[in-house]
This record gives structure tokens, sequence and C-alpha cells, in this order.
């Protein structure tokens, strides 16, 4: 039941709040015509507003209002007045909160009248995504849309109360800044005072809130919007909300305890059951061997094996000459799999080979053993070995694959969602894990120089400092990323504070000191002034709305969202400027090859 609210000049209650006991009030209701019904002259009209519907009653006798009712337009705002009553027995509406009264109307006012929209906003019809998001607005009054920014605003509320509890301070980093490499692409803002010069929207606040632990801030938090210029999906924005935390004199302990009670009572906000505190840890190298990804959904098993010590020697020349190659044969057992049909599992094949694998291995495992074309080209001393591998179970199916080692784990990773969600085995519910102690760097792939996997600030382990130069791609990172049902939703570190650690890593990176100075030097200077020990975490605030809401795409838990193409169909953006515009700010644009007259402009 939703919170009444004291009466306004325009209305006495909310659409939502009658109730039986306010039978024989007199009411004024504002609201939009949500449906329209004549029912032999008696005119029915649905009222909506964000806390609710009621139903009020024009009849005839009611002279110049049943008269305005009728004529009423859906989608209009209106104000409508009257007296409640209880609806009469057997017609009560027990699927609307107010489904026990109706109001018998006596007035209208048409406050703002409506043409007839582009689609039907009080019914759940199929609309294609770029007109719900052009016509936004009405998209939004659609039944449950509001519900879900209702669901983000109690989720961001419970989030800023758990870190005012704990003495975090809330502060705004600035949205103008420069550009500092992070990753991905700025979106750059031209300077009009400073012709020639550019700000940067913040891909995250990491530098500002690094300085705020210097300043003394010791424990800071911010629900902040960043912008990252990077080709899209459908869970990605162009700008996107962080909940951002930074703690002094802290560690990975400090952190992750404090997420974790963040997490408890954004779960207790939406309506989900707690989970066991702490939160299983799992270290990157173990999440990719058994899951093949860094971010493990937790609520179905069929974890990957390694089986190459069964499948040596077996006589299936693809097993053989992998492993000769120095690569692996890994798999898992699709429980009751068996029953996947040609289709299902061409479909599972299909997945694995996007997803980078060769070719996918099938053996469907019966009373007598394992059958399947790779099955007779093995040795029976093998095919045992790799079905009590698995600890396969007639009916259940393994599924095999050869190659390098991560990609065949990615691969196998992928068919493993594929084939646990095609069989309904992912269960309902919540599974959360941290993902711990990835690697410091990853190898540029054109290059083969060390890329850091998080950003060049995050503080190598201890005990990787001694071999840093000798072997940059053993060290572990001193990170964490926090996954819940496969999705990462939040990821931080300890921070590097130790100013002959961080050249090490500029060193490592081939940042000479001069680029170092002129992209960090803000930050580096800061550090010659008592720098503390510090960590942090941002979480996804988009993604952990959506997943508590119970959606898949984040845009449906944005007010205001973008296309995948980073378009506002409502407002047009991104769009042109006047030339006046341009020439104010020292702009001139570069013509694209055979646009108008000439190659450049």
């Amino acid at each position: 039941m939703q919170k009444s609210f004291l009466s306004t000049s325009m209305r006495t209650h909310h659409c939502g709040a009658l109730r039986a006991s306010h039978a024989g009030e007199g009411v004024r209701l504002c609201g939009w015509v949500s449906r329209l019904r004549d029912h032999g002259g008696v005119v029915f009209v649905n009222l909506r507003d964000r806390f609710g519907v009621t139903q009020v009653v024009f009849r005839p006798e009611a002279g110049e209002a049943h008269e305005a009712a009728a004529a009423l337009k859906p989608e209009s705002a209106v104000r409508l007045s009257g007296t409640v009553q209880r609806r009469p027995d057997g017609l009560e509406n027990p699927a609307m909160d107010t489904g026990a009264i109706e109001v018998e109307g006596d007035r209208v006012e048409v406050l703002g009248p409506a043409e007839t929209p582009p689609f039907v906003v009080a019914e759940e019809e199929a609309v294609s995504d770029e007109q719900r998001m052009k016509f936004r607005y009405l998209d939004l009054r659609r039944p449950g849309r509001l519900a879900l920014l209702e669901a983000r605003h109690r989720v961001a509320s419970v989030c800023r109360r758990t870190l005012e509890d704990r003495g975090f301070l809330e502060v705004e980093t600035p949205v103008l800044t420069r550009s500092t490499p992070e990753g991905a692409r700025d979106y750059v803002v031209p300077s009009r005072v400073s012709r020639g010069k550019f700000y940067a929207l913040p891909q995250s606040p990491q530098l500002f809130k690094q300085l705020l632990m210097v300043a003394g801030a010791d424990r800071y938090f911010q629900i902040v919007k960043c912008f990252r210029d990077e080709d899209l999906r459908s869970d990605r924005q162009p700008e996107f909300t962080q909940l951002d935390v930074e703690m002094a004199f802290a560690g990975e302990e400090d952190v992750m305890e404090t997420s974790e009670a963040v997490l408890e009572n954004a779960l207790a906000a939406a309506g989900a059951p707690p989970f066991a505190k702490p939160l299983m840890r799992i270290p990157f190298a173990e999440a990719l061997r058994r899951f093949g990804t860094d971010k493990p959904d937790l609520r179905f098993g069929m974890d990957i094996q390694d089986v190459s010590g069964a499948v040596a020697a077996c006589g299936f020349r693809v097993f053989e000459n992998t492993l000769a190659s120095g690569g692996v044969v890994r798999g898992l057992r699709v429980p009751g799999g068996a029953s996947m049909s040609r289709k299902q599992i061409g479909e599972t094949e299909a997945v694995g080979k996007e997803a980078g694998l060769k070719g996918l291995v099938s053996l469907k495992a019966d009373a007598k053993g394992l059958s399947g074309s790779a099955a007779r080209n093995m040795k029976a001393s093998a095919v045992s070995r790799v079905r009590e591998a698995f600890q396969a179970e007639a009916g259940d199916l393994l599924l095999l694959a050869a190659g390098e080692e991560t990609p065949t784990a990615e691969g196998l990773g992928a068919v493993r969602l594929h084939a646990g969600r095609a069989l309904g085995r992912v269960k309902e519910g919540l599974a959360a894990c941290w993902v711990v102690d990835p690697p410091l760097f990853t190898r540029d792939p054109e290059t083969g120089r060390p890329d850091p996997t998080h950003h060049p600030f995050t503080a190598p382990h201890e005990e990787d400092l001694d071999t840093l130069e000798a072997d940059p791609f053993g060290a572990r990172a001193r990170a964490y990323d926090l996954v819940l049902n496969g999705h990462e939703i939040a990821g931080g570190s300890v921070r590097i504070h130790r100013r002959d650690v961080q050249n090490r890593i500029f060193s490592l990176l081939e940042i000479p000191p001069g680029r170092a100075q002129a992209k960090f030097g803000f930050l580096l200077e800061a550090f010659r002034y008592g720098p503390p020990p510090h960590a942090g975490i941002a979480f996804g605030f988009d993604r952990l709305a959506a997943l508590l809401a119970g959606r898949d795409q984040i845009r449906e838990v944005i007010a205001f969202p973008k296309t995948t193409r980073a378009v506002c169909p409502l407002t047009g953006a991104p769009s042109s400027l006047d030339p006046d515009q341009l020439e104010g700010l020292g702009i001139a644009l570069l013509r694209e090859k055979g646009e108008g007259e000439g190659e450049a402009g």
C-alpha cells in the first residue's frame, strides 16, 4: 500500500490512496485518463497517477459533468471531483488497491488535453524500443514503468544511508576535467575561453577520489555520472551511473565488508532475501578455469573440468594433436542433457564456435557408457576415464573442447551458460561472489607490452613486487570484482600510494616521467605530501538497479536512455551546432570524403 500524502490545493488524495474507510468523503483527484468506458450511459473513468488507479463513475444525473466525462480523451490530464462510495457487493476489483471503492463523480476539469498517443499507454502492447524511447514520457506512464524508477530510487536511498551510517562523506567531484588515459575514449568539451583547448567528461572520478584521501576525507562516496565513448551493447550506455566509494587507511577486507553491507541493504530494499556473509571469494584464475569467465553465474553447477589426462593417448586424433602442441582438453557435464534435440545441440555448438572454440565434441551417457562419433574413435579405456572424470550418469551430456587454454575456457564458459539456460537449470534468485587477484597486466595483442588490467594505480601484491620487472604478467593485482548472477556489479582495488612503486608501474607501461607528469602530474604532486594507504570500489549502479528490479536491460531503469548508437531518440542528440557557435569555440569541421563540394572544409 502506498503511503498517503497530505492534500494540496489541487487534490485531496492521490489515485492509489482511497479505501473503504474513506466512504462518504468528498475528494478531488488529479491524474491521466487511463481507460474510458460507457456502459448504458454510465461513464466509467479510470484515473491514473504515479501512485495508482481510481475508478470514477459519472451518471446521467450528474448533468454537465456526465457530458464532460463522456467527451474525455485518453491520456488527458484532468481533475475529477466526487464522493467516495463502497462498490456494490460482488463488484469489487481485488486486482486494484482501490478496488473496494469508486468515486461518484460530480465535476470534470480538463487540465491538459491530449491528442491520440502514438501507442496505447494503458496496455502492454508490443512497441519498438525506438518508439518507446522517442516517446519515453508516455512509455513511463505505462504499467510498471515508473515502478522501476521507484525501485532505483529506493536502492539509491538505502546505499546512501548505509554509507552515511558508516561515516562516509558524500562529495561531488568535477564533471569538466582534463583527459587522462583510462582505457576508453573520452567525451570532450571545447573551451570557449581557452580556445583550442578541451575539457574531458570523467570516465570515473578515480583520480579525484584518491586526492580526497590525501586531503583527509577518510571515507568518501558519491552517486555520480560517468562518460565513456566506446562501442555500446545492450547493457552499456555512453553516460552511466556509479556508486563510487573510497576509504583511507584501509585494504581489501575493509572495502569488501562495506560493499557487502551495501549490497545486503540494497537487496532488502528490493525485497530480495539476505545472503550468507562473507561472500565466497574465487581467485581469478580459478574462476576462468571452472566457469570460463571472471563473471561466473553461480545459480547452477556444470563446472568446467580439465580432462587432458583422461584423454591422453586416447586414439582420437583431435585430442592427441592438441595435447601434443601444448593445448588442453576441457569439458562440462550437462545433467539430463542427453534429452537435448539435435537442433539444440547444434545451437550449443554454434554458441561455442562464436565464442572462439574450434569445435565441440558431444558425448551422451547411457547405461553402457558413452556414445557419439568421438567415442567411437577413442579407446575403450579412455572412454571409461572420461566418464569417470565427469562422474557422468545415464542421460547426461558431455561437451568437450580442445585448444589453447584461455580461448578454450572462455568458449566453454559461453557453452555452459547457453546449455544451462536452454535446459532451465539456472535457478531463480540471486547469487553473488567476489572474484579476486586478477593479473596486474594483460598483454597487448599487437605490441606484446603490458597493459593495466584495471588502471595504472592498482597496487600489486606485496609478494609479487620482487619479480615485477622479471615477470610482469605473473604479478597479481590487489583488485576485486563483485559478481551477481553472472554480471560484474562492482569493481575496485587497493591503490598504489608509494611513489617508488608507481614509478615502476609507469616504467613497465613505458610511460616516461615527462608523459606521466603531463597526464597525472596533479596526482603525483599530491603524493609528495603524505598519501595514506587507500582502497576503493565502484558499483555499476544502473546494472545493480536493473538486476534487483528483475530486468535484463539497464535502459529500463534509466529515465531517458540512449540507443546502442549513442543516440537519444527523444531529443535527437547528438545534433549539429550552428556555424556561429562553432566559430565562437574556434572549431572548424572536416567534411567526409565526397561530402559537399570538397574533401575538407
